[in-house]
């Protein structure tokens, strides 16, 4: 069990949920124990601003870069992970709808019973814009389940037909079906990157993690879990 008192302390946006779950026993083989905590970038930054302390940060890329310019990420610290697109899933089994151009997206997105998407992740912020500029907002947020976290569940468990998430987070629910991605037209693509907080009482062990993960084996994780990865310092 790891021990709270050496653990690395990592505030992780959910888009890589699944990545750090995955890559988590090589990781402590490295001897790099971790206490993860997930939520939104949008929900984690103000309580960084807050001055909730950690070691590091892995968030989007803007994120990081704003972190970075007020001092609270190291500076040279930061790593472009990878990329992650946007897409939609449907309970296990059920029709796919045909999302491969804007015109049938708009259709389907209409003619679907209910569509959940997240509150304050980057998909939903995205989502709305989209179905503004689509001219649907009104006949889809009638219908919508909004919060935060995996929205995914919500169509596992039959409660709405459609889900509208990053695919990484789609990829962490069992009992359901990824219909594919957005139409390149409507599509937002938004890269994750880490960053060592600059106040990290283990800075060493912070950056060991980060390089970490940018390894041939982690990128490995990153595209089985829907993921593009980058591989390089931002």
């Amino acid at each position: 069990m790891t021990d709270p008192r050496f653990a690395l302390r990592v505030l992780s946006t959910l888009g890589l949920r699944g990545l750090i779950t995955e890559i988590a026993p090589t990781l402590t083989r490295r001897g790099l124990d971790f206490a993860p905590t997930y939520g939104a970038t949008n929900v984690l930054m103000p309580r960084i601003a807050a001055g909730e302390a950690a070691d590091v940060a892995l968030l989007t890329d803007a994120a990081i870069e704003e972190l970075t310019r007020r001092g609270i990420i190291a500076d040279g610290s930061r790593r472009d992970l990878a990329r992650s697109a946007i897409g939609i899933a449907v309970k296990a089994g059920a029709a796919k709808p045909n999302i491969r151009t804007v015109e049938s997206f708009k259709q389907a997105i209409v003619a679907a019973r209910s569509v959940a998407f997240s509150k304050s992740g980057a998909s939903g912020l995205h989502f709305v814009e989209l179905i503004r500029q689509l001219g649907i907002a009104a006949d889809v947020l009638r219908k919508a389940r909004v919060l935060d976290g995996v929205v995914g569940e919500l169509v596992a468990r039959g409660d709405v037909e459609i889900a509208i998430q990053q695919v990484s987070e789609l990829k962490l629910v069992d009992g359901i079906d990824i219909v594919g991605a957005l139409p390149d037209e409507l599509q937002k693509i938004t890269m994750f990157s880490a960053g060592v907080f600059a106040r990290s009482p283990r800075p060493a062990a912070a950056g060991l993690m980060v390089a970490a993960l940018a390894t041939p084996e982690a990128m490995g994780a990153m595209r089985r879990q829907g993921l593009e990865p980058i591989g390089r310092v931002g």
